[in-house]
């Protein structure tokens, strides 16, 4: 692939932190009274933010998509603070990227409060050029404008910009973006996997498959 530019988003992409998503969409659930599958929880854990409220907000939860995001977050913090580590090879191809003179970006959902720790935490956060999410671009992963926000921090255009994803809507809106798009695999989109590789430039497992 040629590009002067990668876009990364964090959860189950840069991170294995799905798990703790699920077992976060859990205590919110249980607190409220409503039992799920195990198959539900792990279909949240896939979703946006919004589209996990929405999904929620159809069990009887009164809360505003806004309360839960917070509510998500709150509990999350001290996990990505101390709990969650980098997928395979990300630290190497990250420095392999940088080696190259490529520009570097995180596209993300999780808020500062998240990203910062987890980032620090793991010894990347120096690696990134800059950081952008989705309540700064406005709008969610549905649509295109985090990764072209991305792109205008990081002085680029889209054409120059190759975007890693887990998740099906972000491939799509990255794509959508004009841009290059690469699927990696995370569990909780394998149900996804075949539509994710038909719809991504390239798919892979693990980030040394890119070295």
């Amino acid at each position: 692939m040629d590009f002067s530019a990668a876009i990364f988003d964090l959860d189950g992409t840069l991170i294995d932190s799905n798990s703790v998503w699920e077992k976060i969409d859990r205590i919110i659930l249980q607190k409220r009274g409503i039992r799920c599958t195990d198959e539900f929880i792990h279909s949240l854990t896939a979703m946006t933010y919004e589209d996990a409220a929405e999904e929620m907000h159809k069990l009887g939860v009164k809360e505003t998509t806004e309360e839960l995001i917070k509510e998500c977050n709150s509990l999350a913090v001290q996990e990505y603070r101390h709990n969650i580590f980098l997928k395979e090879g990300v630290r190497d191809y990250l420095d392999y990227l940088k080696k190259q003179g490529i520009k570097l970006a995180v596209a993300t959902a999780s808020p500062k409060t998240l990203y910062e720790p987890v980032l620090r935490n793991n010894h990347i956060y120096s690696f990134f050029d800059v950081f952008c999410t989705t309540e700064e671009a406005g709008r969610s992963k549905d649509f295109p404008d985090v990764y072209l926000r991305a792109a205008s921090k990081l002085g680029v255009s889209p054409a120059e910009c190759v975007v890693f994803e887990d998740v099906l809507k972000g491939i799509i809106s990255a794509k959508n973006a004009g841009m290059k798009a690469v699927g990696v695999y995370d569990k909780y989109s394998e149900e996804d996997i075949i539509t994710i590789r038909t719809a991504a430039d390239r798919f892979i497992f693990n980030f040394l498959e890119m070295m």
